[in-house]
């Protein structure tokens, strides 16, 4: 595992790469980012910035998605994979959302899992964009790989383990952007199929391109 002393020097040559680090998907509502990040599961960001327009111009409160019919739903959002699954959840949360919470996203994980959908990833997301709370960790399949390159986790693939394990090396104050430098990280440098070792500013704190430069010496 890594010293406190390399855990911030990735953190920081992140920073100075991408000093933007802002969710990627679009939204002007806190529910409007819940039910654009239940869309993404198993789809990319860039394919729910493009739905999620008409469909919240259709269904433009959350009432009128509470009320909405779900086959409906299903044809705005039907590009996004898993669209009869997603289009319920979004309704059933909804009504949810009105019912129990006063139309409003709440705060508490304990409270975000209980909507329909919600999985430790979104709610994380949710509790590090929308309420600012320290130390939460969106453990997206970028996230997972990456850190497991380097050496900040065991190489685990189950979120919940990656989770707990970057939980306990990350400054709380720094994770949730973090974790989505993280992902822009593996969009434009360390992609999964073909990862641009040489041009990777993390080089220096990476187990994975020692080990492979190792390799390659010996």
């Amino acid at each position: 595992m890594k010293t406190n002393e390399e855990v911030w020097s990735i953190v920081n040559a992140l920073k100075e790469l991408y000093p933007d680090s802002l969710c990627s998907l679009e939204y002007e509502k806190d529910y409007e980012l819940l039910f654009s990040v239940r869309l993404a599961a198993q789809c990319t960001d860039e394919r729910v910035n493009k739905v999620t327009p008409a469909l919240f111009a259709r269904f433009p409160t959350l009432e009128s998605l509470a009320e909405a019919d779900v086959a409906e739903v299903e044809q705005y959002i039907h590009s996004t994979g898993f669209f009869r699954a997603k289009a319920r959840d979004i309704v059933l949360s909804s009504q949810m959302l009105l019912r129990d919470y006063g139309g409003k996203v709440p705060g508490t994980m304990e409270e975000l899992l209980k909507l329909p959908g919600v999985g430790r990833k979104t709610a994380n997301l949710m509790l590090g964009d929308v309420f600012h709370v320290p130390g939460v960790v969106v453990a997206d399949t970028h996230c997972i790989r990456i850190t497991g390159l380097l050496g900040l986790t065991d190489g685990s693939k189950d979120p919940a383990k990656v989770e707990m394990q970057l939980r306990q090396v990350l400054p709380p104050e720094e994770s949730n952007d973090f974790c989505h430098r993280m992902v822009l990280h593996g969009r434009a440098v360390c992609i999964a199929r073909r990862p641009q070792c040489e041009n990777c500013t993390l080089r220096p704190w990476c187990d994975h391109f020692a080990k492979n430069s190792a390799q390659e010496t010996s």
